[in-house]
Formats: C-alpha cells, structure tokens, sequence
C-alpha cells in the first residue's frame, strides 16, 4: 500500500465569477519527487497556497497525513515544510542563528535538541562549513538551501517548494537538485516542486503533475509522458497544444 502523505480532494477556487482551479484531485505519496508544472495563469499558485493552507478552497478539501486542513490545521501542517517564494531572512544573522530564531516556532521540538537537531539540518543542505557565517555573505544558492533547512525544522514528511531554482547559476542548480535527491533517497522525505525549469524537473521528478487553465490535464510517472530523447519540454508544448 502506498504510504499516502497528502490528500487533494476536488478542490475548487473561484474568485469573482472566474474559476482558478477546478475540481481536482491527487495524492501525493513519501518519498517521491512531483513536479509540478503549467504554463502563467494556469493556477499553479493558487493550489499550492490552498495545499498550505494560506487561501481556502470554494469546494473540496486537502488532507495532510490523514488530518484536513481547515478541520485540523496545526497538526495537518505539522507534516509539510513550505518555501512558497523566495525565502528572507536576517542577513546579519548567521546561517545557524536563522534557524535557532526559527527553532523556537516548533515547540514540539524539545530545547535540549535544538543544537543537535539544526546542526544535523545545515550538514543536510551542505552548510555545516558556513554555519557560523552571516547570510550577507551567502549566495543566493547557499540561501535557497538554508530555506530548505528552515523547512525541515520541524520534521515533516512533505516539501513544497514553489520555483526553488529561480535565479540560480547551473552550479548553484546542480548543488540544489543533489540535495532534493540526497534528501529523497536518504530520509523518504516526499517534495512538491513548482518550476518553469523543465530539464531540472526532468533530471529529478519520479512523477509530474501538469496544470492547464485550473485542470490537471497530466499525472503519472515520468518517464511515462517523455519518450526515449525526448526532452520535458517538447513533451510539455505538446500536452498545451492538444
């Protein structure tokens, strides 16, 4: 049996007399890597603010680890880390000092673990050598990483994360995709990704999710929608075209 992390069931978004997303549904299981994709205005925002709680849906609703959002929403967002849009923090703190700040919104998490527990989350993302260094001087690679570490704070199941590469050089991309599959294989974290990158997705997503005006019109295995050579992003064109 599937070990089922999330639940989206036939949620709906209208605002105004426009329906954003309409009646969709899809489960999400640990330890796999979705990718999911659509072109501008498809309504790929709104599902993941919905999937997090931060707007609430028309119709349908979303569970997390069998607890509903809007019935249950501390312990249903107790299983997810989000980085919705690009992560901020206070550059003149150091990278470990972001995350003791941020330690203390998880108070499930006993102090006497805190140091342990953060230390162990900077050697995850590949920070544990700049630990002690102000974010100032991180690149914006190093500060998407450190955001993975504020999602893992409080050791959810899931990830969600909305258009992670966004700005990034190739290397800073490769060290970013390393750690989602690091992350994936070695502790069976699921993760959600949004992304207009589409070789990135291709290269680490075990299955897709395609959106098109508020419809999923795509889900399954990768390596289902794209033939041998074929790229992502021909695949992609031609689902928008059909």
């Amino acid at each position: 049996m599937p070990d089922i992390v999330m639940e989206v069931n036939n949620l709906t978004k209208v605002i105004g007399k426009r329906e954003i997303i309409q009646e969709t549904s899809f489960n999400l299981e640990k330890g796999k890597i979705y990718g999911f994709i659509g072109p501008n205005g498809a309504g790929k925002t709104t599902m993941m603010r919905m999937m997090t709680g931060l707007m609430h849906p028309s119709n349908g609703h979303v569970k997390i680890d069998s607890y509903e959002i809007n019935k249950n929403r501390k312990n249903a967002l107790a299983q997810v880390g989000a980085i919705i849009e690009s992560p901020i923090f206070f550059e003149y703190m150091t990278g470990r000092q972001v995350l003791r700040n941020l330690a203390r919104l998880h108070p499930d998490l006993p102090k006497s673990d805190r140091e342990n527990h953060i230390q162990e989350l900077l050697e995850r993302v590949g920070l544990g050598d700049r630990a002690n260094d102000r974010v100032k001087g991180y690149s914006l690679g190093m500060k998407q990483r450190l955001g993975i570490a504020q999602a893992l704070l409080g050791n959810p199941k899931l990830l969600l994360l909305d258009e992670p590469s966004n700005g990034l050089d190739p290397m800073g991309m490769r060290a970013l995709r390393d750690i989602i599959l690091s992350l994936r294989n070695e502790f069976n974290y699921a993760f959600f990704i949004s992304s207009h990158l589409l070789d990135e997705l291709q290269q680490m997503c075990d299955e897709l999710i395609i959106i098109k005006s508020g419809k999923v019109i795509w889900k399954g295995p990768t390596a289902e929608l794209i033939r041998d050579g074929e790229r992502l992003e021909d695949a992609f064109v031609e689902l928008m075209r059909a």
